[in-house]
């Protein structure tokens, strides 16, 4: 018998976001503003750190019936922390993170944004470089310029991209269909949902050498 697939209203995708940034323990609520139009979620408002800024989107990327994010929310701290002091506190996080090669990640610091340069073999390291310095006092923004090198060729990158995808719970693999060109995988399909969509795509990720990811998975709700 086929289930029904209700689509949610604006309102109530509103309520539903509302609800999932008050169960988050990393958010003050009455922090953030939440406007929602035709499925795509606004924040507004200001935190005072910006894995605050980050957690929020995170956290409504995870709401059914949500189709994008524009995180709009400030970040203004307490007090000011120099260049200096974030650049070394920075260095020394990425130095003390066993998933990072020695001395491959560099770091400049311009007015609390972080830029992060270097080579890396994995996509989870040039993510995890970004998580680690997110979370410091201080950090206003971060831009990951870290490149991945590729270690595998085209067709060997599709193979274990749309292996992943058969592994995971989260996604259909019977819809999607996995394109490679070069170091670039391109997903297509249709999903029932953001957390499959962004399943596929952390699972495209995942192989090694793999520098860009076209997610044109489309969400049907």
């Amino acid at each position: 018998m086929a289930v029904a697939i209700l689509t949610k209203t604006d309102q109530q995708i509103q309520q539903d976001v509302m609800a999932e940034l008050k169960w988050d323990a990393r958010l003050q609520p009455n922090e953030i503003g939440v406007i929602v139009k035709n499925g795509v979620v606004t924040l507004t408002g200001w935190v005072d750190s910006y894995l605050k800024k980050w957690s929020a989107e995170e956290a409504v990327l995870h709401v059914a019936g949500v189709k994008a994010v524009a995180n709009e929310i400030e970040v203004k701290l307490p007090s000011e922390r120099t260049d200096l002091d974030i650049a070394e506190a920075a260095a020394n996080a990425l130095e003390w993170d066993a998933a990072l090669p020695p001395g491959k990640v560099k770091v400049a610091v311009s007015k609390g944004w972080v830029t992060l340069q270097g080579d890396v073999e994995w996509k989870f390291q040039k993510e995890d470089a970004e998580r680690v310095v997110r979370r410091l006092l201080g950090v206003k923004g971060v831009t990951n310029l870290i490149n991945v090198v590729p270690r595998a060729t085209p067709s060997d990158l599709k193979r274990k991209i749309e292996d992943a995808i058969v592994r995971t719970a989260q996604a259909d693999a019977s819809r999607i269909t996995v394109e490679v060109h070069g170091t670039k995988a391109i997903l297509r399909g249709t999903v029932r949902s953001w957390a499959e969509k962004h399943e596929a795509e952390r699972a495209a990720w995942s192989a090694p050498g793999i520098t860009e990811v076209e997610n044109l998975i489309m969400i049907e709700v």
